[in-house]
This record gives structure tokens, sequence and C-alpha cells, in this order.
């Protein structure tokens, strides 16, 4: 599925999901208001989009939208902010030390072919979904790299990515960054 027809379905997504809460709840005042049972009811003019833009990668083939709400990294905190045109990735730098078995992996590419990546490359490649046992939000950042003499495609699975790391076509390196990056929607799921 190509990165507009992803961007239609999400914007479709979006708006179904706002609808849905403005007809659930009242809305909102101009001013902050008192309830009888203390809670504040707040103005808000802004849609989830302002808060966290959907972004597109791959998993097994097929195409995810996800969010980047954290980071344990400052420049990637910063890139991650600006690549969003604005909405904040918190910097929580204790994510680092999150254990392995409370993350799942993002191969982020930093060379190759353009896209919509964090680097400017092809979109991300995710290894677990909602649904699957080893999914978690908490993302180990992989770095990929086309080595200088292969030829850079599009590959959208964790299969496609070990078959050219074993070819020598690409090398993976971990640096130690984690970020939280919630799923949103997967082939076969949303939430």
């Amino acid at each position: 599925m190509s990165y507009s027809k992803v961007l239609v379905i999400a914007l479709i997504v979006a708006a179904l999901t706002l609808a849905a809460c403005s007809a659930a709840r009242p809305s909102p005042t101009s001013e902050p208001t008192t309830e009888s049972d203390g809670a504040m009811e707040m103005d808000s003019t802004q849609s989830s989009q302002d808060f966290a833009p959907l972004v597109g990668g791959f998993y097994e083939g097929g195409d995810v939208l996800f969010i980047h709400t954290e980071a344990s990294d400052a420049g990637v905190a910063d890139m991650l902010t600006e690549m969003m045109a604005g909405p904040l990735v918190v910097l929580v730098p204790e994510l680092a030390d999150a254990p392995a078995d409370l993350l799942s992996n993002v191969y982020v590419f930093t060379n190759g072919l353009q896209g919509m990546g964090p680097f400017g490359f092809q979109p991300d490649i995710f290894d677990a979904v909602p649904g699957d046992p080893a999914y978690r939000p908490l993302r180990a950042v992989n770095l990929v790299e086309w080595s200088a003499d292969a030829t850079p495609r599009e590959l959208d699975s964790v299969a496609q990515l070990n078959a050219a790391e074993a070819d020598g076509d690409v090398t993976i390196t971990r640096p130690g960054i984690v970020v939280n990056m919630p799923i949103l929607v997967w082939p076969g799921g949303t939430r």
C-alpha cells in the first residue's frame, strides 16, 4: 500500500475517532470550569493529530501507523519532534534502562531509498504488532545502513531485512536508544 493510501486511511480513522469522541462527550467550554465533583473541564480546539501525528511503517509486508511519544536520547527526541512538525517527543533518559523483555525492535534506515523515515529514508520496519506475544510499545532502535556496493531497495519485513543482512547488503547496529512507539493501525487490526 502506498504512503498516500496509508495517509488517507489514517485520516479517515482519525476523523471517525474524533467524530465518535465528540458524540460521546459534551463539547468543552472556553474557560476551565469546576464540576460538582471537583474535576476540571478544559477548552480544547486541538485534534489528536496536533498531539501525536500518525507515522507510516512496515510489518511483515503490510503497512502500520504508529506514534512517537517519548525517547531516551535528546537528539532523537529533537529529531522526531522536528519530523512531526512540532508535537513534542518527550525526553525520558530512563527508557534506555528498560529491561530487554519490555522491548520490541524497530529498524530505522540511515541511508538508501529516500522516504518518510526519520533520517529521510524508507519507513521503519517493526518486528511485532498488537496481538503478537512479543509486542511492546517500547522499541529498541536498530539502525540499518546499506553497504556502499549494495543496491538499496525497499524492505518491508524483518525477514527481508535479515536476508539483506545475511547477503552483506546492510549492517544493523543497536545504539542503546529506546523510543515509545505505540502502533495504532496494523495489518488486520486497529485500536
